[in-house]
């Protein structure tokens, strides 16, 4: 028999044994799935947590929502690389979670999905076969670096001739340090860069700093910086993780003023190599989002997806449902 429950407090879960370990650092190899990670978003995104947990003898499975007035999302933000229903095995009790689910929701979105491991596709069919109606469209890219055996020599000669030639003149005029640990300087270095870059103005500094300290002290961090050779003022900065075989490449920032040092560039050629020849990463994994950037360092790209599930009977989803047809409608008259 499956069992439905549902926590609002995240202490609780934390001390429920197999839900603890199922969302541990020894169970989840990625920082999105556990729950580490949704402490700090409730704590400093303002995000209210609602865990949806199914369970069958020692099945279990667990989507973490967030969201008031039966619209119900992902527990997730900008940070968020990608989101995923947490699982123990091939057949998760996921069509029961959903079935249940149509009491607290009248709709549900759910973004950033990868289906490389299957994960759209598992949540697509749990909700369809639970009554669902189910809109599924491609919402984000994902750029991966699958290192495949090679070392850092081998994968940088592969790289665009122009980014070659950028790293040989300009590596010698700037200096690189990577730590692995969180160093209070090396972040006020880095959030100092990022408020003069182009980047636009960071979400969650607090959340951040939190996430980096955590990482820190578990070991898992790369906190990079770069200087002019001889220099002492930070020009760039960059915030990788590295785990379970993968890097995540998460904040990189570079002064406009230093751009042509190229110092965001030679940072990164640097990580690179740390992560592939010292860490012996599978995997380089840079976020979301096609920024042309990343085409230079990375070699294949991955969609993420975004569900939009609908209770039909629910008069509050008629005016959406409504807004989706005559949009096909349109689509399919001007393709003729």
């Amino acid at each position: 028999m499956v069992k439905i429950e549902y926590h609002s407090d995240l202490k609780e879960v934390q001390s429920d044994g197999q839900l603890a370990r199922l969302l541990s650092d020894a169970s989840q190899h990625a920082p999105f799935d556990r729950l580490a990670w949704w402490q700090l978003l409730e704590e400093h995104c303002d995000l209210k947590p609602l865990l949806a947990v199914a369970r069958e003898a020692d099945s279990a499975a667990v989507l973490a929502l967030a969201g008031p007035d039966g619209h119900l999302t992902a527990l997730a933000n900008w940070y968020t690389f990608r989101f995923r229903p947490i699982v123990t095995d091939d057949q998760p009790p996921l069509a029961e979670l959903a079935r249940e689910l149509a009491g607290r929701a009248h709709r549900i979105t759910i973004s950033g999905l990868p289906d490389e491991d299957d994960s759209a596709s598992l949540l697509e069919a749990a909700f369809t076969s639970a009554g669902w109606l189910v809109r599924r469209e491609v919402c984000d890219t994902n750029h991966i670096l699958a290192v495949s055996g090679r070392d850092y020599d081998a994968y940088i000669a592969g790289r665009p001739g122009k980014l070659r030639t950028t790293l040989k003149r300009k590596s010698n005029k700037v200096d690189t340090q990577i730590l692995t640990h969180f160093d209070a300087d090396a972040w006020a270095a880095y959030e100092d860069i990022y408020s003069e870059s182009w980047k636009p103005e960071e979400g969650s500094p607090d959340f951040l700093r939190a996430f980096a300290q955590q990482e820190g002290e578990a070991g898992r961090l790369r906190l990079a910086v770069a200087r002019p050779a001889g220099g002492d003022e930070a020009i760039a900065a960059q915030m990788w993780t590295v785990e379970g075989g993968t890097a995540f490449i998460h904040k990189l920032a570079h002064r406009e003023a230093a751009k042509p040092l190229s110092p965001g560039s030679v940072l990164t050629a640097a990580l690179f190599r740390h992560v592939i020849d010292t860490d012996k990463v599978d995997l380089v994994d840079f976020g979301t989002g096609d920024d042309p950037y990343k085409r230079d360092w990375m070699e294949e790209v991955r969609p993420r997806f975004r569900l939009d599930m609908f209770r039909p009977m629910a008069l509050r989803n008629w005016p959406e449902l409504g807004k989706i047809g005559l949009r096909r409608l349109a689509a399919k008259a001007k393709r003729g």
